[in-house]
């Protein structure tokens, strides 16, 4: 997997700035949403999109070993029994992705067992993680695998015309390999990351804390995908794949919740340029993801108080890129409508 990102041409921002200048509405008024019209052509240099745009989730699934610590309120069977759930339409993303406009794509890149479903798309790199508090969970091997796994899907979407990619996820225990990832990355403190994930009560919440922590301890970090390997997850590496296979292909990818964040901030590290070709959905209510976002110089499009994951707050947001675009591409100029523009333009 070799990573390029395409250098993006300041003109078109600037073309895309010059347009809603001219719409009949007075300079900046609709706000962000500008904003976020302008960065979409920034990025895909396409001054008029054709719209609706083509949307795709990808619902990455994997397992956690460390959920043998009790981090979290869910058994670790209810991930394969979610992917059920995905493939059938009944999960809050088959919901909102319907709403939305966009394809469910469900992978299996690290769940444990064997899962036989029609539309999963069988991607395994791990038959689950390991417990990174006793060995590594994943080997290097595994979790370069992971990355590409995500790469290449991503570069796929973009040669089937995907205009807009969605990362989404599921994984019992994956709140806990993503703080561990973050804190190794970003130098937090687990005190100040780790949430309560699926609604942990006080005493495992603490035993949470303890286990990144010792795990943090534990290990040595060499780079990004070593970081990946001794305390991450296959989603959450394929999750990083899809926002830089996204950027090489010049297609915006939106970040999701708490474990997309994770993702992208292997990204991130891997590539620092990645910031230039992403939005972000919104601002999980997961401990520590209002620090990161902060940290990291990002604005959420929505925040309404989400932490389900699996690509729901993207998907939201999606929508209101589309409608930026549609404002950017659909609104009158002053010349078409015939109005007089204001002073503001003198």
């Amino acid at each position: 997997m070799e990573i390029r990102l395409p250098e993006l041409n300041r003109a078109d921002y600037e073309r895309a700035q010059k347009r809603l200048d001219n719409l009949t509405k007075p300079r900046g008024s609709l706000g962000y949403l500008e904003e976020l019209a302008k960065q979409y052509v920034y990025i895909t240099g396409e001054l008029f999109p054709q719209l609706p745009l083509k949307k795709r989730v990808y619902v990455f699934a994997g397992d956690h070993g460390v959920v043998e610590e009790g981090v979290s309120a869910y058994p670790p069977e209810v991930t394969k029994q979610m992917i059920y759930n995905f493939l059938a339409g009944g999960a809050g993303i088959n919901v909102i992705a319907r709403q939305a406009g966009a394809e469910v794509f469900v992978v299996d890149v690290g769940v444990a067992g064997e899962v036989q479903a029609e539309g999963l798309i069988k991607r395994k790199v791990c038959p689950g993680t390991r417990n990174f508090l006793k060995e590594p969970a994943m080997s290097r091997e595994e979790a370069q695998a992971s990355l590409e796994v995500g790469f290449e899907l991503a570069c796929q979407a973009a040669e089937e015309g995907v205009k807009l990619l969605l990362p989404g996820e599921m994984g019992i225990g994956n709140t806990t390999p993503s703080a561990a990832v973050i804190c190794a990355l970003l130098g937090e403190k687990p005190e100040d990351i780790v949430g309560r994930g699926t609604g942990i009560d006080d005493e495992a919440l603490k035993r949470k804390r303890e286990v990144v922590a010792q795990a943090l301890s534990r290990y040595k970090f060499d780079d990004p995908i070593d970081v990946l390997a001794k305390v991450g997850g296959a989603e959450i590496g394929a999750i990083a794949g899809l926002f830089l296979g996204g950027a090489s292909k010049r297609v915006p990818v939106i970040i999701d919740g708490f474990i997309s964040l994770a993702g992208y901030t292997i990204a991130q590290a891997l590539e620092p340029r990645i910031k230039e070709f992403v939005f972000l959905g919104h601002c999980s209510e997961e401990k520590g993801a209002a620090l990161v976002v902060k940290k990291l110089g990002l604005r959420p499009i929505v925040d309404l108080n989400l932490r389900l994951g699996e690509g729901t707050g993207a998907c939201l947001a999606s929508m209101i890129v589309e409608t930026a675009l549609r404002i950017l591409t659909e609104m009158a100029t002053f010349e078409d409508a015939g109005v007089t523009k204001g002073n503001e333009f003198d």
